[in-house]
């Protein structure tokens, strides 16, 4: 696997565990928390919200949904 593709999978992960640690998460509070800009954090939350592990309940906040998950190292 290519550097890159790792590295943004480590940080959807991390992302995902964020938003599960939290429960309810703003947009804003994921680009502070990870330092990233808003485009990519967008780009992750799209790929949790395509694989079913996170939904929007109203513009801009973000929560897991009740899908398992084995979280791996």
């Amino acid at each position: 696997m290519k550097p890159s593709t790792n590295r943004m999978l480590t940080r959807i992960k991390s992302v995902y565990m964020f938003i599960s640690k939290k429960g309810t998460v703003t947009t804003q509070e994921l680009v502070d928390e990870f330092g990233i800009t808003p485009r990519t954090i967008q780009r992750d939350l799209n790929v949790l919200a395509y694989n079913d592990l996170v939904h929007s309940p109203s513009r801009g906040t973000w929560t897991t949904t009740e899908k398992k998950v084995k979280i791996s190292s």
